[in-house]
């Protein structure tokens, strides 16, 4: 079990008030909060050694290309990976995504190609192909949810992976639903069908332990600030021979190794698709998040959000009008530390909001995921709690004291 208290004085953020009350953050699905660690690394690179990398020969240049470098080693050991050339700095999932629709995909992709996503995607892993898809005449499959909504339906995923898809993008947790999809299989039988598989880990990655060699996938793409680490800093991985092989996304700085008036010489991986002055500062904070987290142990953390998880849909479901969205507690296995839900009658803008006055921080909305949320599950928008490591019961018992103020408030029986 997580020593939660001790972690929680890593982060200050957690001593402020909101409305009068302290503070209870249950939004760490779209942006996790800030260790002392992570924001010091920052503050230590501006104070002591900020300069640009990759160009000078001084000191305190070589120091930054070195903690910036070191940082990639870090990261490609938290997903296991040895080598730096196969991690790519980004700004975040999307962006990531969008390098391989428009590198790889641009090269690869023809018309007539199909391109196969699932129900469970985000916006980032939906947009990217569509845009593709319209310019290069491909075509867009759904691997569908089950009768329940709660999982991908397996007779689905072997269907249309029966249509020989020249690319599978699928998530690998839905921030939605919590839903864990067993990546490793659908990878395997992709490959078998000659597909490249890329894997959105922004709900994985930062929460439990992933292997890329395991999962054997040919890209994955995840956001630092999901994981501790500031805004603004992603990570492509992807295998060496496919890098290899792609073009670069943006032209400049930093990613060339040669220029005459005519052509270009692009530099080694992984800094062909890292052009111009790079998010120094993020990729050496987002190294001492892997630290920090590393400390911990990705096992501990996803054993702590499966018992967290456990405990919240338990006592919401024990609230009369409340309605709890996803696999039950029977299938932990399978789910994420993600508990959407809905207060019969009440929108879900309401409910934060008053969840807000009780000092509770909760997402609101359709969650970049209109397909599943409005489409599908036929709602216009879901309140969602999603846990991480600083997180304990006390929390998701004030969360259970602020439904019951939204109740109230709204005469829900």
């Amino acid at each position: 079990m997580l020593d939660v208290e001790k972690i929680r004085k890593d982060f200050p953020i957690l001593k402020i008030s909101e409305n009068g009350r302290p503070l209870v953050y249950l939004d760490s699905a779209a942006t996790s909060q800030k260790p002392m660690k992570v924001i010091g690394a920052i503050s230590k690179y501006y104070k002591k050694y900020n300069a640009n990398i990759h160009r000078g020969v001084y000191k305190i240049a070589e120091e930054a290309t070195e903690a910036y470098e070191k940082s990639k080693k870090k990261v490609g050991a938290l997903i296991g990976v040895k080598k730096i050339e196969e991690i790519v700095y980004t700004r975040n999932t999307t962006e990531s995504i969008n390098l391989v629709a428009l590198s790889w995909a641009e090269e690869n992709i023809k018309s007539g190609d199909r391109i196969l996503i699932s129900e469970l995607e985000h916006h980032s892993n939906i947009v990217p192909w569509q845009i593709l898809a319209k310019k290069k005449g491909a075509v867009i499959d759904y691997i569908r949810l089950n009768e329940r909504k709660t999982k991908l339906d397996e007779s689905s995923v072997e269907r249309e992976l029966a249509k020989n898809p020249k690319l599978v993008a699928i998530t690998h947790c839905s921030n939605v639903l919590g839903t864990i999809v067993d990546v490793k299989k659908i990878s395997k039988m992709a490959h078998e069908r000659g597909a490249k598989v890329l894997i959105d880990g922004a709900q994985t990655v930062p929460h439990m332990p992933v292997d890329v060699k395991e999962l054997d996938c040919d890209f994955l793409a995840f956001s630092g600030h999901k994981m501790l680490g500031p805004t603004g800093i992603g990570v492509l991985y992807g295998k060496s021979d496919l890098l290899d092989s792609m073009p670069p996304m943006f032209g400049g700085g930093d990613m060339i190794k040669t220029v005459s008036e005519q052509s270009f010489t692009p530099n080694d991986l992984p800094w062909k698709f890292e052009s111009g002055t790079s998010n120094i500062e993020g990729g050496i904070a987002l190294g001492a998040a892997v630290d920090y987290l590393k400390r911990i142990g990705m096992q501990n953390i996803r054993d702590h959000e499966k018992e967290l998880t456990k405990y919240a849909i338990e006592k919401f479901n024990r609230i009369s009008g409340v309605e709890v969205f996803g696999l039950g507690i029977d299938e932990l296995d399978s789910r994420g530390g993600v508990v959407p839900f809905e207060i019969k009658g009440v929108h879900p803008h309401d409910v934060a909001t008053i969840f807000d006055t009780e000092g509770v921080a909760i997402r609101a909305g359709h969650h970049c995921a209109m397909p599943l949320v409005v489409d599908i599950l036929k709602k216009p928008a879901l309140s969602r709690m999603s846990f991480y490591l600083y997180n304990n019961q006390s929390d998701i018992d004030t969360a259970v004291v602020a439904a019951e103020r939204v109740k109230s408030k709204f005469n829900v029986r």
